[in-house]
């Protein structure tokens, strides 16, 4: 201690250094490396992976993300406003954004739209995020996108932008340049300052709310809602999904704050569905909806679960709000498009022996609904889980509804700083369940090893609790004799 003190007396004595000196260190320090121009994919992910990414940050609440619109307006004017330049409609929700953006953009697609397609976050590649229609953004054209906003950057002297400000300031280039029709935009967290609540959207739409990025978005379903109804632009049509009472009340007044129309699928949408079961197609749920505008009955949902018949169902309310706006639809063609929909990474098999079962469930309500859908359409003897999750995540809510299906529990790390310690997942789950017992395993494919002595022909593996534990597994089945093949297109 009394070295460190006496250390502290002396920089005055140190001193003096010359102005001239001091004047060139302080021009040093203040001037921004140069940034080079991005030709190749590669030297366009080097540029984005260099910046801030809060979707792998490690946990830590006292520095919580800079959450502002400033950064992304000032880079998108910078670029000529590409946000401007094309139609859109932006949705947000808790649960069931990616699937509602799917089958709206492919009902659009059938319609004879050229559709851009913004979404978060990616599984296996990072042009997952920016497509047209089901088509990714090709290597080159996301160098070149990358390119612009660095440039945009470099030229504007504008502080450096976030990993997903890039991703979405790329994408708004990528659909301007593209002459897109219109977009469908996913907005990453939140909504009122999520980076894609820059745009004025056609309509907007609001998917299931439940709890989910509680640091960031608060601790109460009302809260929540709150920053989800940021999105909201006075006189842009709102369609949510059915909704807790307390979201309900929560959008309504932001409905009204913000002078929007607010439509309710079931209330102000007549929305119905139901599950059947037959030879042919197998399990699936059919919806009917009914609009001043369209009526369409028993149309055959395209994913899996009593979920997606509400994801389907509102997108189905979007498309109809369009077509309200004087969008031209065409109806046979939109079914035909909402038939052909597929997303990696929710409810998707990969491989046939042993059967493995992927989905990016991540929080405790995505969970719920995976395991009742599993058990309304895999048919199975038993099923082993193994679970990796994000520390962030409600732990305790996600372990409870495992309990709906599974027959064993293998906890696993899954590759992300914020992953949860898996012997830390076993020991609640242990707790939650009243001392049920759960296997940990180092890795995946430790976690694997340990599943396939555990399971039949007739018996199911499923892998869930984050798209990143999802990644893992494709990864891992990428070179099985028996995986299959994945439905994305390059």
């Amino acid at each position: 201690m009394g070295k460190a003190a006496t250390v502290r007396r002396k920089p005055a004595a140190r001193r003096p250094v010359t102005p001239v000196r001091a004047t060139k260190e302080k021009a040093v320090a203040t001037t921004k490396p140069v940034q080079k121009a991005i030709r190749t994919f590669r030297a366009a992910m080097d540029y984005v992976n260099s910046l801030a990414n809060f979707e792998r940050r490690p946990i830590n609440a006292r520095r919580q993300p800079p959450f502002k619109l400033d950064r992304i307006q000032k880079m998108l004017a910078e670029l000529g406003s590409p946000e401007k330049r094309f139609r859109c409609v932006h949705i947000a929700g808790t649960k069931g954004k990616g699937s509602t953006v799917a089958m709206l953009a492919g009902m659009l697609q059938g319609s004879g739209h050229k559709v851009g397609v913004y979404t978060s976050p990616h599984v296996m590649d990072i042009r997952e995020r920016i497509a047209i229609g089901s088509t990714l953004i090709s290597e080159h054209d996301f160098a070149k996108a990358i390119g612009k906003v660095a440039e945009a950057v470099q030229k504007g002297n504008l502080e450096a932008p976030t990993y997903f400000e890039a991703l979405t300031a790329a994408a708004f280039v990528y659909f301007a340049d593209q002459r897109v029709d219109i977009a469908v935009i996913e907005a990453g967290l939140g909504g009122r300052l999520d980076s894609t609540n820059v745009v004025k959207p056609e309509v907007c739409g609001i998917t299931s709310i439940s709890y989910d990025h509680m640091a960031q978005l608060g601790n109460t379903l009302t809260a929540i809602a709150e920053e989800k109804a940021g999105i909201f632009k006075e006189g842009v049509p709102v369609v949510s999904a059915q909704q807790p009472k307390e979201v309900k009340r929560a959008l309504k007044k932001a409905a009204e704050a913000a002078k929007v129309p607010l439509f309710f699928s079931g209330d102000d949408i007549e929305y119905t569905y139901r599950f059947e079961s037959s030879r042919v197609a197998g399990p699936q749920a059919r919806i009917c909806i009914s609009t001043a505008t369209s009526h369409y009955e028993h149309l055959a949902v395209p994913m899996l679960g009593e979920h997606q018949a509400v994801n389907c169902g509102l997108a189905m309310g979007i498309l109809d709000q369009l077509k309200a706006k004087g969008m031209r639809i065409d109806d046979e063609g939109a079914i035909a498009g909402l038939a052909n929909v597929k997303l990696p990474g929710r409810m998707e098999q990969i491989c046939t022996e042993p059967r493995v079962l992927v989905d990016g469930a991540h929080n405790a309500a995505s969970i719920d609904a995976l395991m009742r859908a599993i058990g309304q359409n895999v048919g199975y003897d038993s099923m082993v889980v193994i679970f990796g999750c994000c520390a962030d995540k409600d732990i305790p809510g996600m372990l409870k509804h495992i309990l709906l299906g599974a027959d064993k529990v293998i906890f696993t790390p899954i590759s992300s700083p914020r992953a949860a310690d898996p012997a830390d997942l076993a020991a609640a789950f242990a707790e939650i369940t009243g001392g049920k017992t759960a296997q940990v395993a180092p890795t995946l494919g430790a976690a694997m090893e340990i599943a396939e002595k555990a399971v039949n022909r007739e018996d199911l593996i499923c892998i869930t609790g984050s798209f990143y534990l999802v990644a893992d597994a494709k990864r891992f089945f990428a070179t099985h004799p028996h995986r299959i093949a994945s439905t994305l297109n390059p």
